[in-house]
């Protein structure tokens, strides 16, 4: 049989995951490329945004590129898309929850990345 005709198994990123009992399950991907380190330390380091605006849009970021599913309620959110509209709707709490997940993640798994 060629190449071709042999399916491989697609390699998938290690999660770990990041609980609450009010907020849910946070599952986050415990891998980045290069390049997003590198476009991440560009969004958090923009000379043309506020400081305020650089911290939001670097928590959306990393929401974006780490979280793999957010479980609220035993409800599963998956998706790219589902999980940045529900990031977005998010009450104070809840972000907040977030923030902090992501922030004990890159200080575990990626040091040398600044946190939001």
């Amino acid at each position: 049989m060629g190449k071709r005709n042999r399916t491989r198994e697609r390699l998938r990123a290690p999660t770990s995951e990041s609980s609450d009992a009010e907020h849910g399950v946070l599952v986050l991907r415990g891998s980045m490329t290069p390049a997003t380190r590198a476009a991440y330390r560009a969004v958090v380091h923009d000379q043309g945004a506020t400081t305020e605006d650089s911290w939001q849009r670097g928590v959306e970021f990393l929401f974006e590129r780490l979280v793999v599913r957010w479980t609220i309620s035993g409800v599963p959110t998956d998706g790219q898309r589902e999980l940045l509209e529900r990031f977005r709707m998010a009450g104070a709490a809840e972000r907040r929850f977030v923030r902090d997940a992501l922030r004990a993640h890159l200080a575990e798994h990626f040091p040398e990345l600044e946190a939001p």
